[in-house]
């Protein structure tokens, strides 16, 4: 041990401990690979909540034996059941699905190192080997790369916890053929990027994608003196701080897609909400079959009419068949004043005979109706120990 700094070798150890962390978090993964293909066989239900509550339940205990907080391994070990569940998922799907797909060209919104961008590769790490990148400066652009063939995925987001719905891409899901296949969400935590040493006075203009800045509007308050610059994206936000190189520019974005323009972070966690995430959507040419193994959600587009009561008629027909509705969004109908599509979320599978039946009757009951897409839900609630074993 380095007597003048006994914390260099100190660390080393927490490294090698580290290092020994990943090999078992890895080793666990390859495991729920096996364990996935065990209930493909049986054709058993991916999750079993009761399974998940005790396993929780035992490791507490094992933990106490530790000295461990309960609290600190249930949250630990949430996350692993969750990786799990969504390895395990994806690979049913894959199998179902598209057997021996490889790799994937999927679009995005912005450049390298947007959300979108972080979203796209999160999604291709569970469902591919690989992927080819097509980063794209709009909405509109991305729905065509996919419906033109040259890209095989859009990753679009649809909804934030803090700033809401995003109204261009619902409007855009009016338009396209492209079926919904899959979603993610995805913690965003905004920073303040820029390109060396400066402070948060000395800066006078701030780049970013509109989003961002609604997102963070109390902490950009606290700051008058901000010029506000609006760009295509996130990623094109730091492109532009890094080409800049001055002390006097900032962009928002992530810490992961500023790493790629070699910009540092000056401040953290800026959204007005503390918890703060992005759903996106995966959109392709063709709609998916969900295996009844996994969660489903159905989403659902439809124009109800004007007499008064349609849509609660409408929502009472999905009560009815015990059907637990997610998300309801309205947007205009383009060309209609006053006039409103809804977007419904559906907790099901398209396939199952309750939701045959509940479409059948909204068919009878509104102007139109149309199904987005069908696709296994990756909201992943965790299960949760126990009060006694908490305690």
């Amino acid at each position: 041990m380095n007597p003048d700094n006994p914390l260099l070798a100190l660390r080393d150890k927490i490294s090698a401990v580290d290092k020994k962390l990943l090999t078992l978090l890895a080793e666990r993964r390859l495991l729920a690979v096996e364990v996935a293909h065990a209930k493909l066989a049986t054709h058993r239900p991916i999750r079993d909540v009761e399974r998940e509550r005790a396993l929780l339940e035992n490791l507490i205990v094992l933990g106490k034996a530790h000295k461990l907080d309960a609290h600190y391994i249930t949250r630990l070990f949430q996350l692993v059941i969750e990786d799990s569940v969504l390895t395990q998922q994806a690979l049913l799907q894959k199998n179902l699905n598209h057997p021996h797909a490889h790799a994937a060209r999927i679009a995005f919104l912005g450049p390298k190192g947007s959300y979108s961008h972080l979203a796209a590769r999160n999604y291709a790490s569970r469902h591919f080997d690989s992927m080819v990148e097509c980063g794209c400066l709009k909405f509109h652009d991305i729905i065509k790369q996919v419906e033109n063939g040259v890209a095989d995925y859009a990753v679009m987001p649809i909804e934030n916890t803090s700033s809401g719905s995003i109204n261009d891409v619902y409007d855009l899901l009016q338009q396209t053929s492209l079926s919904i296949v899959g979603e993610l969400t995805l913690p965003i935590d905004h920073c303040v990027l820029v390109n060396g040493p400066t402070d948060l006075q000395q800066i006078e203009t701030v780049y970013s994608h509109p989003q961002p800045f609604q997102q963070c509007s109390q902490f950009i308050n606290r700051f008058p003196h901000w010029k506000i610059e609006y760009t295509e994206s996130t990623a094109a936000a730091m492109e532009r701080v890094a080409a800049l190189n001055s002390p006097k520019v900032a962009a928002l974005g992530s810490e992961a897609g500023g790493e790629l323009y070699q910009l540092q972070v000056l401040e953290r966690n800026l959204a007005n909400q503390q918890q703060n995430h992005t759903r996106f959507i995966v959109l392709a040419r063709k709609a998916i079959e969900v295996s009844d193994q996994v969660p489903a959600k159905t989403t659902l587009i439809m124009a109800t009419g004007q007499q008064a009561g349609a849509l609660v008629d409408a929502l009472l027909v999905l009560r009815q068949h015990n059907l637990i509705m997610s998300k309801l969004e309205s947007r205009p109908i383009n060309g209609n004043p006053w006039e409103e599509m809804f977007y419904i979320d559906v907790q099901g599978n398209l396939q199952s005979e309750r939701m045959q039946q509940a479409l059948q009757e909204l068919q009878t009951m509104t102007r139109s109706l149309k199904v987005l897409g069908c696709y296994p839900s990756e909201n992943v609630i965790p299960a949760e120990p126990g009060d006694e074993t908490v305690e």
